[in-house]
């Protein structure tokens, strides 16, 4: 568990640098403790599979929409495990990768933008010996979700990367690609809101990009784009 340092608790007065490396501190044990009862990605894959067989969703909402959404996501991982493939020169740089990652994945079955991240990021794990990718529901992790919020949101797909010898979260990532976040944040400025339209524009446009931008981003963060 997280232990929380107050202002109270500090002698005589604060130091925000102080707080800041504690709350860094916390973020690790977390990250590190959430690692080790992690699925890898080929059992997430077959936990999908399952559940979309059985019309069943993870998470507690079992309504007929989120087991449509397991089911559509299955068919798009798969998909998308068929389709991407690592090009020569993106194996060179990530060849050159001389240190041991971790990336740590919250997700659910039903998150479409999860679908169309998580084979990107195994397709990049499976070409470097030095990274490894874990799996974590969002719903059973939430006070590592809560430490990983984006805009105070619980936004997924976020993937969290660790730098194992140097015990350093060195970035996160998510829930979308660049350009996604940004065609999402248009759409939300002009509607107030993500319309049925705009979802579908959004899965096109996954389609059409070919998880190239989430690849951009993720060496980016990786310093080797």
């Amino acid at each position: 568990m997280i232990k929380v340092t107050y202002w109270a608790d500090c002698p005589g007065y604060f130091c925000k640098n102080n707080f800041m490396e504690v709350l860094e501190s916390n973020r690790l044990e977390l990250v590190q403790e959430y690692i080790t009862k992690a699925m890898d990605y080929p059992k997430y894959l077959e936990l999908v599979r399952q559940l979309a067989i059985m019309g069943k969703s993870t998470g507690s909402n079992q309504s007929e929409a989120m087991v449509n959404y397991t089911k559509l996501g299955d068919r798009r991982m798969v998909r998308w495990e068929k389709t991407f493939k690592i090009n020569d020169e993106v194996q060179q740089k990530l060849d050159s990768l001389d240190r041991e990652l971790v990336f740590l994945v919250l997700t659910e079955s039903w998150c479409g933008d999860a679908a169309a991240s998580l084979p990107i990021m195994n397709k990049i794990a499976e070409a470097s010996p030095n990274i490894t990718l874990k799996v974590v529901l969002r719903d059973e992790s939430l006070d590592l979700m809560d430490t990983f919020l984006t805009k105070g949101a619980r936004s997924i797909p976020k993937m969290i990367v660790l730098d194992k010898a140097d015990d350093e979260i060195i970035g996160e990532w998510g829930p979308r690609p660049s350009i996604a976040t940004q065609m999402v944040e248009d759409c939300k400025r002009e509607h107030g809101k993500l319309t049925d339209e705009f979802k579908q524009e959004l899965q096109v446009w996954y389609n059409k990009n070919k998880g190239q931008n989430i690849l951009e981003d993720i060496l980016k963060l990786l310093a080797l784009e």
